[in-house]
């Protein structure tokens, strides 16, 4: 029996804790919108472009090279995060280089890679 198949058999225990919480809880509109934003980092090429980019600003052959993928895959997944303002470019001349949005991505990254990396007992 999973912990989900248990029937309490009563509307609710703790009615201050689920009052509570409730109070905390965000809008279904923003937990949508963060959901979208952790679907983001669920495709392993998007981490590998996010990750490079947390330790230098790149272009996007720069990219490839580093990666071992091709420019229209690169391309690609730097559109899907740019148009998420997960990263933003630069021109110089006829290159663009590509840095993380802010601050805030880079702190996502590393506080996952600390959690998969966590002894677990």
């Amino acid at each position: 029996m999973e912990i989900g198949d248990i029937d309490c058999g009563i509307r609710m225990i703790h009615e201050d804790t689920v009052d509570s919480v409730k109070r905390q809880m965000p809008k279904k509109e923003i937990s949508g919108w963060l959901a979208d934003f952790f679907k983001l980092f669920g495709d392993p090429s998007r981490i590998s472009i996010l990750w490079a980019l947390s330790k230098a600003e790149m272009c996007v052959c720069d990219l490839c090279a580093l990666l071992g993928m091709k420019q229209s895959a690169v391309s690609h997944q730097l559109k899907i995060l740019k148009h998420s303002r997960i990263v933003k470019n630069r021109r110089d001349g006829k290159v663009i280089y590509y840095t993380l949005d802010d601050d805030h991505i880079e702190g996502v990254l590393k506080l996952g890679m600390r959690h998969i990396l966590e002894e677990k007992p």
